[in-house]
């Protein structure tokens, strides 16, 4: 009885080999049918981008990160923080529960590279931006079990005594404009002066700072360090922007709503 149910499948599985064992035979036909197969893959991957105006949401106010910002992100990069910590909520509900709000395809518009990551030894760092105050990310990057027990993440101590290198930092907002983020020409030429304006509140560098980036920067020593604008700065700086460079709460329906 079993025999008989299985013969079908036999025979289907005979024939989808059969065939290929023919094709190994000849290489043309062999590569006739490679082409088809990553035709067909390619499609599949191509046909979506032809519907992104559609996919991705329009926030006119979005802003782009500050040169401090961006050059905390790049520290974040560089220490391999992506590996344990994604960026990306998805819409199931007990994510939402824990993080927050899902991610919108709009909030890493201006991020090169992605950060969406999909391994998470720590929590997802999407809204984590105004979560903790500054004094609890700076105990927390400089010995991480101070502030949680069971933390396996290692201590980045060296983040507060390492100045930020502001020498090229003109030449990173120029090369992301070259892809597509809108840096102007002002933000680029000013782009030391304002890393130096976001940790120096009250300064004529934190004046232009605003004029060019919005009212919403936020402005003040982010390491408890006045005077020295660290790499702890830096990444404090970007950690506490994840999540508010939009209006989450009026771009973003809640599941509920949905």
């Amino acid at each position: 009885m079993l025999k008989k149910l299985l013969t079908p499948f036999r025979k289907f599985f005979h024939g989808v080999f059969g065939l290929q064992y023919k094709l190994e035979r000849y290489s043309l036909g062999l590569a006739v049918a490679i082409i088809i197969a990553g035709s067909i893959g390619g499609a599949v991957e191509i046909a979506p981008l032809f519907t992104i105006d559609e996919t991705v949401e329009d926030v006119p106010d979005m802003r782009v990160y500050t040169p401090l910002e961006q050059a905390g992100r790049d520290i974040y990069i560089r220490e391999g923080c992506y590996t344990c910590h994604s960026q990306m909520i998805r819409t199931l509900r007990d994510e939402v529960d824990r993080y927050g709000p899902y991610s919108l395809a709009v909030e890493s518009k201006y991020d090169h590279p992605h950060l969406w990551g999909s391994k998470r030894t720590g929590p997802d760092l999407a809204r984590v931006g105004g979560k903790y105050s500054d004094a609890w990310h700076f105990a927390h990057l400089y010995y991480p079990r101070d502030v949680v027990p069971d933390s396996v993440m290692p201590a980045y101590r060296w983040l507060a005594r390492r100045n930020v290198d502001l020498d090229d930092l003109p030449q990173r907002l120029e090369t992301l404009r070259r892809v597509g983020v809108p840096y102007t020409d002002e933000m680029i030429a000013n782009a030391v002066a304002d890393a130096r304006g976001q940790v120096a509140p009250d300064s004529a560098l934190a004046e232009g700072l605003i004029e060019r980036y919005g009212e919403a920067t936020t402005i003040r020593n982010f390491d408890g360090q006045p005077g020295v604008l660290t790499e702890m700065d830096a990444i404090i700086a970007y950690m506490q922007v994840l999540g508010r460079l939009v209006d989450i709460n009026a771009t973003a329906p809640t599941l509920a709503e949905e």
